[in-house]
């Protein structure tokens, strides 16, 4: 069972920049795909970005696309979440999951289903 702890979230003004990190534990993390999901104040957890296992695919949710990027370093058993020109309503709690059930080194999980193991989050709060 793998463990996943979320870091690097704060306060920052719109137009700024955020870099997420999170760090697994326990498990095999290249037996992972990543993902990033964002949860809002009343509103449902949706799906921010994904990596796969290899690193070598991602996909980002299309109100994100072009400005927050996922990568991972396998040897640091770690993804980021590379988030810039934030704007005020990607103020969320954001969290990091893995999906252990993919078994194509290349697949991209996008689908809050498909993940098995999440982190607590980290806030993100974006002034205007």
């Amino acid at each position: 069972q793998v463990q996943l702890v979320e870091s690097g979230g704060g306060l920052v003004q719109a137009g700024g920049s955020l870099r997420l990190a999170c760090a697994a534990s326990g498990g095999t993390f290249n037996r992972y795909t990543m993902g990033w999901f964002r949860q809002a104040p009343g509103k449902e957890r949706e799906f921010v970005a994904a990596i796969s296992r290899s690193g070598g695919r991602t996909y980002d949710s299309d109100s994100m696309k072009g400005r927050f990027t996922i990568s991972r370093d396998n040897d640091k058993n770690t993804v980021y979440l590379q988030m810039n020109r934030l704007k005020p309503e990607d103020t969320a709690v954001y969290f990091c999951a893995a999906a252990g059930s993919v078994v194509s080194w290349d697949y991209v999980a996008t689908q809050i289903s498909e993940y098995d193991y999440w982190g607590q989050g980290t806030q993100v709060t974006v002034s205007s």
